[in-house]
């Protein structure tokens, strides 16, 4: 039987704007990340919570969160009404002006940053400040290296996409940028021949420690890493990993920097995911949630270290946009809003009760899922054609035949993925109802029985 979802009535449709939008989008617009002519991009008519209408009016569940940013949905009104209000108030101006939305917004990132990041400087996105975060790093250590782990995504400029550990950097790749690669700790597809978490965590503290010691410690200004992996595949460090890494670090004198962007703001079930691991880094970037991606905006939280190494020391780096207070005003709403409705505490319970259950009976069910994991609003279906030898049903760096058919059944169901490789994902905002929550993963269910058909 095939999942319906119910929900209120589509948003006024002007079915010859959507046309003429899909047109000109043809015509004129550039996307990222795709080959243009093979494009055929879904026009997006309305947006409302959970959901999203596309040009004909059809009604999906966003199990995306588009690109796991709208972390408390669509049209929140409290976010509307804040950037209304900012724009007739004051729509923009330079960064080295004070602007009471960039003051309160760097007030309420830094009450909530692990331990002393009470210093904040904002960008426009995460790849920018996963580049100036590097950029304080060597100037703070006077160092140049920066390592950085495979399977991994920091952004796609010139810098970013090189601390990038998956194949988009490959094409953009010179080996100029001063950047070197390690292997992160993931038991499903250990490079470490390690049976548990346990020795997969200490494998790969070693790999580290041994790569610190060839490449020269003092020649390392940072070491960066997502705190949990995104869209790399979700998979959590073991027990005691991130705290080898910032001991580490801490000993060798190198910069820890954490990229928060995608598993930041309430997305694991806590503000941060480095609180899942008590752990506090000298660095910590942000983007995606910090305003739920209404008004583009990301920032870096900073030590009061490497803040002070620019206490009468220029920095040289800013941003016409730095703290911009219709992206500040969004972010100051939208910070309000999850504390004030409970976001972060129902991303948690959802992935205690509602989201994780699901998952493990699907592991147990299917035959085409290798693994599942994740917490809070943050998980991921591993998708093999073997559970024994866990060949994944696309290829690393691409995709396949079965997973677009498997994404096409999805949507024709009603709930928009978001995939990569042989992954679903199910990212959800963080104040998805519970309801919504058990259609989609209905929904999600019925999918894997074709994809069990396909690998059985």
């Amino acid at each position: 039987m095939t999942s319906t979802i119910d929900g209120g009535a589509p948003p006024l449709l002007d079915s010859e704007g959507a046309r003429r939008a899909y047109e000109l989008d043809r015509k004129h617009v550039f996307h990222s990340w795709s080959a243009q002519d093979l494009l055929d991009p879904m026009v997006i008519a309305g947006a409302q919570g959970s959901y999203v209408w596309d040009g004909e009016g059809n009604k999906y569940l966003d199990f995306s969160s588009q690109l796991v940013n709208t972390n408390i949905g669509h049209q929140h009104p409290a976010v509307v009404a804040a950037i209304t209000e900012q724009a007739a108030k004051l729509c923009t101006i330079a960064p080295s002006y004070v602007n009471d939305a960039r003051s309160e917004a760097a007030r309420l990132i830094a009450e909530r940053t692990p331990g002393e990041l009470n210093r904040i400087f904002f960008t426009n996105g995460g790849a920018d400040a996963n580049e100036h975060a590097v950029r304080m790093a060597r100037l703070h250590t006077g160092r140049q290296k920066v390592l950085s782990a495979y399977r991994s995504y920091h952004g796609g400029t010139q810098l970013a996409v090189n601390l990038t550990g998956d194949p988009r950097r490959w094409a953009n790749d010179t080996a100029s940028t001063g950047t070197v690669h390690f292997f992160p700790p993931y038991l499903y597809r250990t490079a470490f021949h390690s049976t548990t978490q346990e020795e997969e965590s200490q494998r790969a503290l070693e790999h580290l420690e041994q790569l610190i010691a060839y490449e020269g410690p003092a020649t390392i200004a940072a070491i960066i890493l997502e705190s949990i992996p995104g869209t790399a595949g979700i998979y959590l460090p073991p027990p005691g990993y991130l705290e080898g890494v910032r001991e580490l670090c801490t000993r060798f004198g190198i910069v820890m920097i954490a990229d928060e962007v995608m598993s930041g703001f309430g997305r694991t079930g806590k503000w941060f995911a480095v609180e899942h691991f008590n752990v506090v880094p000298d660095l910590l970037t942000f983007a995606k949630g910090v305003n739920s991606g209404y008004v583009p905006m990301g920032g870096v939280a900073i030590s009061p270290e490497i803040a002070a190494t620019f206490g009468t020391r220029v920095y040289p780096g800013g941003l016409t946009y730095s703290g911009h207070p219709l992206a500040a005003a969004a972010a100051v709403a939208t910070i309000n809003a999850m504390d004030r409705e409970g976001m972060v505490e129902h991303a948690a319970e959802l992935g205690r009760s509602v989201i994780g259950p699901a998952l493990a009976g699907f592991a147990q069910r299917h035959v085409s899922v290798g693994e599942a994991r994740g917490t809070g609003v943050f998980w991921a279906i591993e998708l093999v054609r073997d559970r024994e030898t866990r060949e994944p049903l696309a290829p690393y760096g691409s995709s396949s035949g079965e997973m677009n058919q498997l994404l096409a059944a999805c949507k024709s169901r009603g709930l928009l993925p978001f995939a990569n490789f042989n992954r679903i994902h199910v990212v959800p905002p963080c104040n998805i109802g519970t309801a919504d929550t058990e259609a989609g993963l209905a929904i999600l269910d019925e999918v894997l029985d074709i994809a069990d058909g396909m690998v059985g």
